[in-house]
């Protein structure tokens, strides 16, 4: 009974700390990977938006700003600057080769990065969290960790509202019209320009929310773009482009994996996923969702 006991607690933290981890990556990647489907661009700069979303939620709650306040103010602040990038310099490659799209994201993570280190410092910023949710929330030999509920809590309402907007809304509608078929949309009437500046404007606020809640998963520094690149590229590259179901599926696959990883294989952790996505990739190329 005990060792059944001690097995259940292990599983159920392992599912727990997978959603947590999960979460957290959904926020980030779904905007990129819509982007890519609308657009065709490859926007390996995503993750400056989810830097500056920390940044920024760190220096707001330094400065006196409640963590909650901020849990608004982080997403539509990044989203306008998202805004303002897409029309003053993303739009200028739009049709321009994969080599040049990834040439200026890599130079804008760069400068981006540099700037930070600049005026915020090289060392890891922590973005302070309130007492409350601090704490563990005990609900009978199982523990929680609050903070990583409200994560798991923000992650799933974010994922179902998005669901439920493109599926019953009249916008989502719009989106799902450019991202299968952008010059039928043109045809009747649908401003694609102004769907793009809106999509990448949103994409944008959701991965400020998610770099601001992912603070604490993957620490946030001037390099904090370059860190989760390749994890929010593979969960992009696991579920397809234009595909937000798909993405909240495949983030927690990765969540999964890694958790699994940690707890049982930590040397090999890496490598684990690594080896799982290309084998994924050979056997379904377009990830599990993508357009054929």
């Amino acid at each position: 009974m005990i060792e059944e006991e001690m097995w259940m607690t292990i599983l159920v933290d392992i599912v727990f700390q997978s959603l947590a981890y999960a979460s957290v990556l959904y926020l980030i990647s779904v905007g990129l990977s819509v982007t890519l489907g609308l657009m065709g661009f490859v926007n390996l700069a995503h993750g400056i938006f989810a830097m500056a979303g920390g940044y920024l939620a760190a220096v707001g709650i330094t400065g006196g700003v409640p963590w909650s306040v901020m849990l608004i103010v982080a997403p539509v602040a990044v989203g306008i600057i998202a805004a303002v990038a897409e029309k003053l310099l993303y739009s200028r490659l739009y049709g321009r080769s994969e080599l040049d799209q990834v040439l200026f994201c890599i130079g804008l993570i760069f400068i981006v990065g540099a700037l930070a280190r600049l005026f915020l410092g090289p060392l890891m910023r922590p973005v302070v969290l309130p007492e409350s949710l601090v704490q563990n929330f005990a609900v009978g030999p199982f523990s929680f960790y609050v903070y990583k509920l409200v994560v798991i809590g923000l992650g799933a309402v974010t994922a179902a509202l998005i669901l439920l907007a493109l599926d019953r809304t009249r916008a989502g509608a719009v989106i799902r019209a450019a991202v299968e078929n952008r010059g039928m949309a043109e045809s009747i009437g649908i401003k694609t320009k102004f769907v793009f500046t809106a999509t990448f404007a949103f994409g944008g606020a959701l991965a400020a929310l998610g770099g601001m809640l992912g603070a604490d998963v993957f620490g946030l520094n001037p390099s904090y773009a370059f860190d989760i690149l390749v994890y929010v590229q593979i969960v992009v590259a696991i579920a397809g482009l234009g595909t937000l179901k798909g993405s909240f599926i495949a983030a927690l696959l990765v969540g999964t994996i890694q958790t699994l990883s940690a707890f049982y294989l930590p040397s090999l952790g890496t490598i684990i996923l690594f080896l799982s996505v290309f084998v994924l990739l050979l056997v379904r190329p377009n990830g599990l969702f993508g357009r054929i």
